[in-house]
């Protein structure tokens, strides 16, 4: 059985669709890797990108795409909701088939090291790769922003994993680790005051005594006049999406603020939308082997 890893790497430019299709080139009309999905969000001014495929080729077209991010991204240009460290920000690993995590983190190693001699370029490691526990957050890595940053790297316990211990002038800094899934999710809100969607969100992240599995922080959304709860749920069998709802209602009532909506940034598993289905409709005893289409990607049918 083939071997399949997938790549979630997230780059900072959302809004310059030449940009953004000459940073994806290198993941299309490739046999060897598999573009599943490309969103942006010109608020966030980010774009979060999903492929799968053998972890050499994934490996291979993830760099080829950081060469494109770095020569045509400048941060200190960038301007955007989201936290952000680097032109080409983040980029997770995650086992899908026939992978165990420690190839995985094996595999973000040879990323990050290769990435930082191609681009002369600071590379910290994070999640399951961390060399050392303070490093394991990602917005412990990121804090402080591209802006900070150099000013983070004097002190001896940032210093980068792999690369120069020197901010890149115009790409930043990259964080490369191997993780389990997580689902990017946005709950959004009937108000433009940013103010309540950041007291929400502290009130529903774990760090802030809220669900085990969830990082949150407020966003405005200018186009639109309202501000969201931007969540990682980091893992979705233990906090469901539906909990973080439900969390979040709950606390807008304080506010006299609706939620209005919500969405899934990425790619989300099926079990993580089945689990809420099931809640929502009360289903008791509810099985995935009852969902038509598990039989069918299992080729029974």
């Amino acid at each position: 059985m083939q071997k399949i890893i997938e790549c979630v790497p997230n780059f900072s430019e959302g809004r310059d669709r030449q940009k953004v299709d000459r940073i994806t080139s290198p993941f299309r009309d490739r046999q060897d890797v598999h573009l599943l999905d490309v969103q942006t969000d010109a608020d966030h001014n980010r774009m979060v990108v999903t492929l799968i495929g053998s972890p050499e080729a994934v490996k291979s077209a993830v760099l080829d795409a950081m060469e494109q991010a770095i020569s045509l991204i400048d941060m200190r240009q960038h301007r955007g909701q989201h936290p952000r460290m680097g032109a080409v920000d983040v980029v997770p690993l995650i086992p899908i088939r026939d992978v165990a995590m420690e190839e995985a983190v094996a595999l973000s190693r040879v990323l990050g090291r290769e990435a930082a001699d191609r681009f002369d370029l600071p590379v910290f490691l994070y999640e399951r790769s961390a060399t050392a526990d303070h490093r394991t957050n990602l917005a412990a890595v990121r804090k402080g922003q591209f802006e900070q940053m150099a000013e983070k790297m004097k002190d001896p316990q940032w210093q980068p994993d792999f690369g120069p211990a020197r901010v890149h002038p115009t790409a930043g800094v990259t964080a490369v680790g191997a993780r389990p899934a997580l689902v990017a999710f946005n709950v959004n809100l009937g108000t433009g005051d940013i103010a309540v969607a950041d007291a929400i969100a502290k009130k529903v992240r774990f760090v802030g005594g809220g669900l085990r599995h969830c990082k949150a922080m407020g966003v405005s959304l200018d186009d639109r006049g309202i501000v969201q709860v931007s969540m990682n749920m980091t893992d979705y069998t233990r906090t469901a999406l539906y909990q973080a709802v439900e969390m979040i209602r709950a606390e807008a009532r304080r506010y006299g603020v609706p939620v209005v909506g919500s969405e899934i940034v990425g790619l989300v598993p099926m079990q993580a939308l089945i689990d809420c289905a099931a809640y929502y409709l009360g289903l008791e005893n509810f099985d995935m082997k009852q969902v038509l289409e598990t039989h069918l990607m299992q080729g029974e049918i």
